[in-house]
């Protein structure tokens, strides 16, 4: 392939459109309203201007991957990709929202993917007409330092569509795995006790956050802690993937989100994109 498109550039779409540029793609990167696009075009450009101060890149690289993103917030400027990866927040009606918008301005071979961790593929795909082009390409957070990739195979996705995911992965430098589309697919399944059994040992007063974090780390082998972590990622992102596994496995107590969890975010205290969750940051 040689051009993408993505929709939304926030922590996870901002993270696919660098490594789509990197890799030498063509990236359409769809915003809803112009100021949101402006705002995600400076933050890029302000880590490549990073990586380039660190010798981690070239700036005449950087210069290049910056020059093969096209920023807009239409639509329309989509009908030439060969391949589409939404990354829009977790909520059911809005994935179904973009999936009807790309159904009808895509060309009919282009790849409609979701980068949805908790929903499920099939259904998020059903208002569009030829299902069998909708997959899940699930990435992980930092998208540019996390190898994996989770294909995920919903009910009609045709065997041709996943070929040529597993070719797109490629392409962007990642490993694939393939899944079926199933509630947390296998990462944040098994992820899930990684997180609530901290949040409980930290309401039960068992330990604060930063001492379950350095345990994790110096005892397990852990790069990070779970409330380092789950700050990176986004309290809110967090909870409602902890909230829509323990829906769809009907009540399954080990799922069970944590009230400490929720009133963070009710709090906006979102983790490092705010400046404040279980740890203070400065912005």
């Amino acid at each position: 392939m040689q051009r993408i498109g993505v929709i939304g550039t926030g922590t996870m779409g901002i993270g696919i459109v660098q490594v789509a540029a990197q890799q030498g793609l063509d990236v359409v990167a769809v915003e809803i309203d112009e100021g949101r696009s402006r705002a995600a075009r400076e933050s890029l450009g302000k880590t490549f201007d990073r990586l380039v101060e660190r010798g981690r890149l070239g700036r005449e690289e950087a210069d290049a991957a910056l020059a093969r993103i096209r920023w807009t917030t239409l639509y329309d400027d989509l009908d030439g990709v060969e391949a589409v990866i939404e990354a829009v927040p977790e909520r059911i009606e809005l994935k179904h929202h973009v999936f009807r918008e790309l159904d009808a301005v895509c060309r009919p071979d282009a790849l409609l993917a979701t980068n949805t961790s908790s929903l499920s593929v099939t259904e998020i795909g059903a208002v569009v007409r030829d299902q069998t082009r909708v997959l899940g390409l699930h990435f992980f957070n930092p998208v540019p330092l996390m190898a994996l990739v989770e294909i995920v195979r919903a009910l009609h996705t045709s065997p041709a569509v996943l070929e040529r995911a597993r070719g797109l992965v490629q392409q962007l430098g990642k490993t694939a795995v393939e899944v079926t589309d199933t509630p947390g697919f296998i990462v944040n399944r098994v992820a899930r006790p990684f997180y609530n059994e901290a949040l409980r040992l930290l309401n039960d007063g068992v330990a604060d956050a930063a001492t379950i974090d350095r345990i994790m780390k110096q005892a397990l082998g852990f790069r990070m802690g779970p409330f380092e972590l789950m700050d990176l990622i986004g309290n809110d992102v967090n909870f409602a993937v902890t909230s829509s596994l323990f829906q769809s496995y009907f009540g399954e107590p080990r799922y069970r989100p944590s009230h400490i969890q929720e009133r963070l975010v009710k709090a906006g205290l979102l983790g490092r994109k705010t400046g404040q969750g279980y740890y203070k940051y400065e912005r």
